[in-house]
């Protein structure tokens, strides 16, 4: 039988290290954290090699005595627990600072080269320490500022096994940076700098000042246009423990990334990737983000220790809530709150690149000399009428650049040119001129041009009719059909579609099954009547197929899951690109958008109406 023994100290560390200490970043995060808890005002980082040579975080909080600096060193000691946390009565769970272990030091230096230079305010001296891989190599007086320096040197060089495992010095370095701009986020009290070393000698990447104002620090880190691109959040609830708040600035749906690394969530001041907050957030932007597609936000979420445990994870990156359906319901109504204000400002201003390829007039004429309208030539036969005069006898018309399109049927259609009613004034969206190629409304505000997308503006208008009727008064309101639809399916949608029957009957829409592999359409929201019932059910089932109902999703997360059904039908019945409309169709239309809640984007995070203000107009002519 095999024997069994303790593990030898030094492997003990490492296997600790194999927890918190996984890569640079893993490392740099608990010096960060470390110097924060100390009271930091200034915080300096400097990475050489991405932080695989080396890493070094100078701060001026508090220091450390010399015989406290060999403490730190032990295992699973801290300062960062008072007594009143500690022992048989104590509730571990009220911790308040970023970390309380006790590992981080001991297992960097399990693992690496570790220097800490440390000196308490009002000390006489400071204090070196060097470890190596375990094994004391300094330990001595030293000459520095009040404060602490910490380097680590050759992570993992005495672990080949490790440390063959860590990525490419731009891969390690993308993550310090990460690491950094989270935690500085997190508090925009500190200043916050971070410099990389290599063969070009010293650049700054970071350099944040004390005192910043949290959407100034947030735009600063994510993106300078996010403040102009977002909403401040600010919500509260009462818990059995005291108040849970949410602040934060939430990007518009129509500023979003391919990818999800530009969303920051944190819970009480931690920066924490937490899958319960992002499937959060997913659910507050699903009827208006396209599936690929990721909204941009920095969430704050603080709420009584007695509410969250974050002593789950060794790292410290996932929290467990006490409620974590009212935690998710909170994050989703909080945002979806917010979103709902922003939707004056949801569209748009035109790109500056399109406003480029303005052309004031041509750069020549598409006919040969002698030739075209005017000239002698013939005019095209698509041509409506005659032709048209030319103004100048040098030829000089009004042509498009692109001449296979000159003499083309027009595209538009314009309401005859009259004052502006003086309600206009009240109007946002301003009064409908006409329609381009069947798709864009184009009106005039009080302060410029507007150009709505009809299809985007109605699809959104559609869902949120659909999402107001309710559960009761949607039925009432669904069609039934003369003569049910048959649609034929394979057995494993229609299996997903008999299983969220009874919650799209919620939304007008009556199915059952009909075999193995048919589904029977009874009634349809009275919105999309003349929707494919075929179509309309296979697209459903894709949506639950890729967005469907989990064992332990609870009641809040199957309807975030009908709301992205709703969205798909939305789709199917709002007003589609190519249809010719009135002009009272057109202000109706208008009207509606003003009173429908984010009606400044579409349900896929496009805007549905951008404007050219009166100064880019002028602009265009040189007004300016």
């Amino acid at each position: 039988m095999p024997e069994i023994r303790r593990l030898p100290s030094a492997l003990v560390n490492r296997i600790a290290a194999g927890e918190v200490v996984e890569r640079p970043a893993a490392a740099l995060k608990e010096l960060v954290e470390n110097a924060i808890d100390a009271g930091a005002r200034r915080i300096g980082v400097v990475l050489a090699d991405g932080g695989l040579q080396r890493i070094e975080v100078v701060d001026d909080g508090c220091g450390m005595a010399p015989d406290g600096m060999a403490l730190a060193l032990e295992r699973h000691a801290t300062s960062k627990l008072p007594d009143s946390l500690i022992g048989p009565d104590g509730a571990i769970e009220l911790v308040t600072t970023l970390g309380f272990r006790g590992e981080a030091l001991p297992s960097i230096a399990s693992v690496a080269r570790l220097t800490i230079e440390s000196r308490e305010a009002g000390a006489a001296e400071g204090w070196r320490r060097v470890v190596d891989h375990g094994a004391v190599l300094a330990d001595e007086p030293a000459a520095l500022p009040p404060g602490t320096r910490v380097r680590v040197e050759d992570l993992f060089a005495k672990v080949p096994a490790r440390r063959k495992f860590l990525r490419t010095a731009r891969s390690e370095y993308a993550a310090c940076l990460d690491v950094v701009r989270r935690l500085a986020m997190a508090r925009p009290d500190i200043a916050f700098t971070l410099e990389t070393v290599g063969d070009a000698g010293k650049r700054t990447v970071l350099s944040l000042q004390a005192d910043e104002k949290l959407a100034t620090r947030v735009a600063r880190i994510i993106a300078h246009e996010l403040k102009d691109n977002s909403v401040a959040i600010s919500q509260e609830r009462d818990t059995p423990y005291g108040m849970m708040r949410l602040t934060g600035l939430a990007g518009l749906p129509t500023y979003n990334r391919g990818v999800a690394d530009h969303q920051y969530l944190f819970v009480n001041g931690r920066p924490v990737k937490d899958r319960l907050l992002v499937g959060a957030v997913r659910g507050a932007y699903a009827d208006m983000l396209a599936r690929d597609r990721h909204a941009v936000l920095a969430l704050f979420l603080d709420l009584p220790p007695q509410d969250v445990d974050v002593n789950v994870h060794p790292a410290k990156t996932e929290v467990r809530f006490r409620d974590s359906a009212g935690v998710r319901g909170f994050i989703v109504s909080g945002l979806r709150q917010a979103l709902a204000t922003g939707d004056r400002r949801s569209a748009q201003g035109p790109d500056r690149a399109a406003m480029s390829r303005w052309v004031s007039e041509p750069l020549s004429s598409p006919f040969p000399a002698g030739e075209g309208p005017g000239m002698g030539g013939q005019v095209p036969q698509i041509w409506p009428t005659t032709p048209l005069p030319n103004p100048s006898p040098q030829g000089e018309g009004l042509f498009l650049r692109d001449s296979s399109l000159t003499w083309s049927r027009p595209q538009g259609r314009a309401e005859e040119a009259a004052p502006v009613p003086a309600e206009a004034q009240q109007y946002p969206l301003g009064i409908a001129r006409g329609q381009v190629a069947n798709t864009y409304i184009v009106a005039e505000s009080a302060d410029g041009l507007v150009l709505v997308d009809q299809h985007a503006a109605h699809e959104r208008l559609v869902l949120e009719r659909l999402r107001a009727a309710g559960a009761e008064e949607a039925n009432r309101r669904s069609q039934a059909l003369l003569v049910p639809d048959v649609v034929e399916l394979d057995e494993v949608d229609c299996d997903r579609l008999e299983d969220a029957a009874e919650g799209l009957a919620r939304y007008g829409l009556v199915i059952e099954r009909f075999g193995p592999s048919a589904m029977l359409v009874r009634a349809v929201p009275a919105a999309i009547a003349k929707a494919d019932s075929a179509k309309l059910l296979r697209d459903l089932a894709d949506d639950i197929a890729k967005h469907g109902k989990q064992e332990d999703s609870g009641a809040l997360l199957l309807a975030e899951r009908l709301e992205l059904v709703l969205a798909t039908m939305a789709c199917h019945g709002s007003v589609r690109a190519g249809r010719v409309l009135s002009v009272a169709e057109m202000n109706a239309l208008l009207r509606e958008m003003e009173a429908t809640p984010r009606s400044g984007q579409c349900n896929h995070g496009r805007p549905t109406w951008v404007k050219l203000s009166m100064e880019d107009v002028e602009k265009l002519f040189g007004r300016h």
